[in-house]
């Protein structure tokens, strides 16, 4: 079965074309546009007119690689932005235009989404899963196996890398106030998620633009290697020298940066901070960054809900269909 997963996100659009066997995914390809839908949303509560036209431009080619490669069923999710605007129709209409189902799912669901996607590299382990995006952070304790889900607490905190930059940095580089003061307020968002749970597991895996583009700075990568990264380790040390350099350099400078998208330059500060208090908060000295997300589980719960009529996260996607 061909299918493919279409994720609009704060900061980044992504595709998944992948061929499944079995419920696994067999082959794939993975497509990711920095198209930043959230610009602006933290402060003004609605899409911008130009960010729109960039998802919609992304969908337009995604839409044909879709074609391309022969995908039967077809996905598309919004996540944390398309929940925090009052606009969100003109794009979804816009969606629908080209022959997509636009979902805006509950943070929930994208939690659950991830976590399934991230969690079979290691079936049977009881792990924390964090996603952090632009406008929040996903945060999953459970595990996996052999199709079964158990999940002990799934939440979204509105934390995110675009959120956080534009409601406190004011500059770039920003002061040093302006990055305690993010600092502290990212981590008062996360400490009631631990202190919520009973028995913290021993792994942190977590995935998203921050947490690659970390391992591929930290490590000096000319050209992105997505094997290099996935299930490469970051130290909380490595994430608090990333944040002392950054929080040093302008955009500029930090986009000449080996590792260094040029249109992530603006909220990776942002993003290191999050990830170094979420560990703070939790306790924990290092995580395992995966290339897996939601688009993985995504995948997967496209696969049962044709073949079976049902997922194992318990939610259902909305699918187009050639």
């Amino acid at each position: 079965m061909r299918i493919a997963a279409i994720d609009l996100g704060t900061v980044s659009s992504r595709l998944l074309c992948a061929e499944m066997r079995d419920g696994q995914i067999a082959t794939s390809t993975k497509h990711t546009v920095i198209t930043d839908l959230g610009e602006r949303v933290d402060a003004a509560g609605v899409f911008a007119p130009a960010a729109i036209d960039r998802v919609v431009r992304a969908c337009i080619e995604f839409v044909r690689e879709a074609r391309e490669f022969d995908a039967r069923y077809v996905c598309c999710t919004l996540t944390s932005a398309a929940r925090d605007v009052s606009n969100g129709d003109e794009l979804l209409d816009r969606l629908r235009g080209l022959g997509l189902a636009p979902q805006v799912i509950p943070g929930e669901v994208e939690a659950r989404l991830t976590f399934y996607g991230v969690a079979h590299d290691f079936a049977g382990e009881r792990i924390t899963v964090a996603d952090s995006g632009g406008g929040s952070t996903e945060l999953v304790v459970g595990r996996a196996s052999d199709g079964d889900l158990e999940l002990d607490r799934a939440e979204s905190i509105n934390v995110g890398c675009r959120r956080v930059t534009e409601r406190f940095f004011a500059s770039a580089p920003p002061s040093a106030d302006e990055l305690d003061e993010a600092a502290a307020w990212a981590r008062e968002q996360f400490e009631p998620y631990w202190a919520g749970l009973a028995d913290r597991p021993e792994r942190l895996v977590a995935v998203g633009g921050t947490v690659t583009t970390l391992v591929a700075m930290v490590h000096e990568l000319a050209v992105y290697d997505s094997h290099f990264v996935h299930l490469r380790d970051l130290t909380i040390e490595q994430i608090e020298n990333a944040v002392e350099r950054l929080g040093s350099l302008t955009i500029e400078q930090i986009a000449g940066l080996a590792g260094v998208q040029a249109k992530r330059a603006p909220v990776i500060l942002a993003g290191a901070v999050i990830m170094r208090e979420l560990m703070r908060a939790g306790g924990y000295g290092r995580l395992t960054v995966s290339e897996n997300s939601l688009l993985a589980g995504a995948a997967a719960t496209i696969y049962e809900t044709v073949v079976n009529g049902r997922a194992a996260i318990g939610w259902n996607p909305e699918l187009s269909s050639r």
